[in-house]
């Protein structure tokens, strides 16, 4: 049986265009997410497309970047493939998961595809360096001025109020003003979190 999966990254996104090449294919049965989730938790509809397959079935794919996010991810969905008996096939590449040359050349398309996302990763991180050089911090301004945090974060250490009635009084959310304290009373967690 040829089983469909269809997947753009982004819900402005459209599907439509692999949902009809999918079903001129013959697929009965085709699973469509819009996810751009790199580990199957991100992509439900994959791993119930997955869990689907039995032997002698047929994983039809788009291309092969719409199931594998990576080379790693690709091998794993491989091996998943060989354990319950499965193939995988691709609209617009010449794959066939039967024979030895068309894992070879899978696993070659996905390693292309595994590093052109690193060489996108590299640019972006490059033009971030560069325009923290330039004096830009990238990301959005912050919400609370110098002063209004240090108030802030005063307020809070005096105890008595919350997090939500310092946001209603100074104008922001609750998450940037338990933000605020975080930095100044906890900065070393702050920073292990990531949030710089």
């Amino acid at each position: 049986m040829f089983i469909g999966y269809a997947r753009v990254s982004t819900q402005e996104q459209d599907t439509a265009l692999q949902l009809d090449a999918l079903k001129h294919l013959g697929c009965e049965v085709v699973y469509e997410e819009k996810a751009s989730g790199a580990s199957r938790r991100g992509r439900p509809e994959l791993a119930r497309c997955l869990d689907a397959l039995g032997k002698g079935d047929v994983l039809v794919v788009y291309k092969i970047d719409r199931v594998a996010r990576s080379l790693f991810d690709l091998l794993d969905i491989l091996r998943h493939l060989e354990r319950v008996g499965a193939s995988v096939k691709s609209v617009t590449e010449p794959l066939d998961t039967t024979n030895s040359m068309g894992m070879f050349v899978i696993q070659i398309l996905g390693a292309v595809a595994q590093l052109e996302r690193s060489m996108i990763r590299e640019r972006s991180i490059a033009g971030q360096l560069a325009a923290r050089a330039r004096g830009r911090l990238p990301g959005r301004d912050r919400a609370l001025s110098s002063e209004d945090e240090l108030a802030l974060v005063r307020e809070y250490q005096e105890g008595g109020v919350t997090y939500r009635a310092l946001s209603v009084k100074y104008d922001v959310s609750p998450s940037v003003a338990k933000r605020a304290v975080y930095r100044v009373t906890k900065p070393l967690a702050y920073l292990q979190r990531g949030k710089i």
